[in-house]
């Protein structure tokens, strides 16, 4: 069997919550992030995940993917890895969208990047970190991480330019597969939140 990715993005916090660049600063999950987290866990362990034995899982070493992954009963598998953190928004770290197109009207991330913090080729090379290891064994893999590293890794997993990520919206708690169709990279699921609707 072809190696599948599962990615699972972080829970609910204040600062997502308000849309808040949230890249490095290590902040928790509110109560609606921690339920969501359970829940997938509830999930990943029906069928027909029923646990995911055999699976390799890795969380972002920041609080909030750390947490998610504990609350999903995963964190006795995970091992942190710095390649799964959450891009660098230097200056920007904290401000919302609309705080930073007051000073720059046409801003987009995708395109403009940000000053003092990382490059979404940075990103990118980070993302083909964690493809290149997904795909290096014949098992599964689970990684508990951020927004926009996992939008960037969904590109780079189809081969894309990392400013694809633009394209692929991923909400709090969801979860998403990358896999293969026809022997080339596929998207099996993505931005799934149905465990949340409960």
């Amino acid at each position: 069997m072809a190696p599948r990715i599962l990615l699972a993005r972080h829970g609910q916090t204040e600062w997502s919550l308000l849309g808040k660049h949230t890249g490095r600063t290590d902040i928790p999950l509110i109560d609606e992030g921690r339920r969501g987290a359970k829940l997938l866990g509830e999930r990943l362990y029906r069928a027909p995940w029923s646990g995911l034995e055999g699976v390799e899982v890795r969380t972002s070493p920041l609080v909030r993917a750390r947490e998610t992954c504990a609350l999903a009963d995963f964190a006795d598998r995970a091992t942190d890895w710095g390649a799964l953190m959450e891009w660098n928004y230097g200056a920007y770290e904290g401000l919302t969208q609309a705080e930073i197109q007051a000073d720059r009207p046409d801003w987009f991330i995708w395109r403009d990047g940000v000053p003092d913090g990382e490059t979404l080729a940075d990103l990118g090379a980070r993302a083909d970190k964690v493809v290149e290891w997904a795909r290096s064994a014949d098992r599964d893999v689970l990684v508990f991480a951020h927004g926009h590293i996992l939008r960037v890794l969904g590109a780079r997993w189809l081969g894309l330019d990392p400013s694809f990520a633009a394209r692929i919206r991923l909400d709090p708690t969801s979860l998403s597969i990358l896999g293969w169709a026809y022997g080339s990279p596929a998207v099996g699921r993505w931005n799934d939140t149905s465990h949340l609707e409960v």
